[in-house]
C-alpha cells in the first residue's frame, strides 16, 4: 500500500530513481520476494543502474525513505524483521473453527526415517526471507547468524546436532555468507566450533558465496576490507575484490539451496510422510465439519 504523508515534489535523476525501483520491487515480487534495502541497491547495480558506491547506496535509501512518506513507492516493500510486534491477537468464534484452525496447522516431521539431518545457516538476517522460502519447502530448520555466530547458540546447536547423530543421523549444515576475508573465515569458525560442541558430528557445506558462482552470475565487487585482520590471507588467495551474498538474485539463491537440500533427502520416504500428514489433516477437517454431531452427543453423555 501507498501512504502519502508528506508533500513532496520529484523531479529528473530523482523520479527515475524511484520509477526505476517500483519497477524492480514488481519484478522480484510477482516472484514472491521481499527485498532488503541492501537487495535492492545491488538490483540497481547489476542492471548498470548506478555505480557500486558507499555514498549511492546512502543516497538511495535516503530518496526511498522520503519517496514512501511521500506515497510513490509501497510501505510493504521493505520487511523490518528485528523488529516485530509480539503478544496475543482475535480469538475463535466457536470450537469447531478451532478445530478446522488445527487442520490447516498440523503437521508431521516430513524428515523422520531420513538418514540426514539438515540446517541451514546464513550469515546476514537480511537474507533470511530468501532462504526461508527453499527450507519451508522441505520443512528444514535455518538460521542466521549475524556474523559470527554467538557462542551460546553455537553450544545450543553443538547438542542439538549431538541429539540428532545419537539417532543415526549424518548431520549437515549448508552455509551462505559473503566472499570477503571475515564472510569466509565465519565457514571455518562454525565448523571448529561445531566440532567442539558437537563432538565432531556436523559436516559444514560451504554453498554460497564461492568463486566459481563469482564466475558464473560475475555479481558487482566491492574491495577487500583492508582494516580485516584475515585481508593478507584472503587478498593472497583472492585478490584486492570481495563480493557481498546480498548481489545474488534472490531466486538464484533460492534454486541454490533447494538443489542442495534435494541432495540429501530421501525423496519417496519423505512423499510417504506428506501423504500421512494429508490423512490427519482430513480427520481433522472432518471432525470440524461434523462437529454439531459431536456436539450433540457430548451434550448426551453429560446428562
Amino acid at each position: 500500500m501507498k501512504e502519502l504523508f508528506i508533500e513532496k515534489k520529484f523531479h529528473g535523476e530523482s523520479l527515475r530513481r524511484i520509477n526505476q525501483a517500483n519497477e524492480i520491487i514488481g519484478e522480484l515480487r510477482a516472484q514472491g520476494y521481499t527485498l532488503s534495502l541492501r537487495q535492492l541497491y545491488y538490483q540497481y547495480v547489476q542492471r548498470g543502474l548506478i555505480p557500486n558506491k558507499v555514498q549511492e547506496y546512502k543516497r538511495l535509501g535516503d530518496l526511498l525513505s522520503k519517496a514512501r512518506l511521500a506515497g510513490l513507492v509501497d510501505w510493504s516493500a521493505f520487511e523490518d524483521r528485528g523488529r516485530t510486534l509480539r503478544g496475543w491477537s482475535g480469538g475463535y468464534d466457536n470450537p469447531a473453527e478451532y478445530i478446522s484452525g488445527i487442520g490447516n496447522d498440523y503437521f508431521v516431521d516430513w524428515w523422520e526415517g531420513q538418514e540426514n539431518y539438515v540446517e541451514v545457516w546464513i550469515e546476514k538476517d537480511a537474507l533470511v526471507g530468501v532462504v526461508e522460502r527453499p527450507c519451508n519447502r522441505h520443512r528444514v530448520r535455518y538460521f542466521s547468524c549475524r556474523g559470527y555466530s554467538s557462542q551460546t547458540e553455537q553450544y545450543n546447536a553443538g547438542k542439538r546436532f549431538y541429539d540428532m547423530s545419537s539417532q543415526g543421523k549424518n548431520c549437515i549444515v549448508l552455509h551462505l555468507g559473503d566472499h570477503d576475508p571475515s564472510g569466509i573465515d565465519m565457514s571455518r569458525d562454525n565448523q571448529d566450533r561445531l566440532d567442539m560442541f558437537s563432538e565432531s558430528n556436523v559436516t559444514l557445506h560451504r554453498i554460497a558465496l564461492n568463486m566459481d558462482q563469482i564466475e558464473e552470475v560475475n555479481p558487482p565487487p566491492n574491495p577487500a576490507k583492508l582494516t580485516d585482520s584475515r585481508v593478507g590471507n584472503y587478498m593472497a588467495l583472492y585478490g584486492k575484490k570481495s563480493w557481498e551474498l546480498d548481489a545474488l538474485n534472490p531466486s538464484y539463491i533460492d534454486n541454490l539451496v533447494d538443489t542442495k537440500l534435494r541432495e540429501f533427502i530421501d525423496a519417496d520416504l519423505m512423499h510417504s510422510r506428506k501423504r500421512y500428514e494429508q490423512e490427519g489433516k482430513n480427520e481433522l477437517y472432518d471432525i470440524a465439519s461434523n462437529y454439531s454431531d459431536i456436539k450433540e452427543w457430548l451434550a448426551g453423555r453429560r446428562d
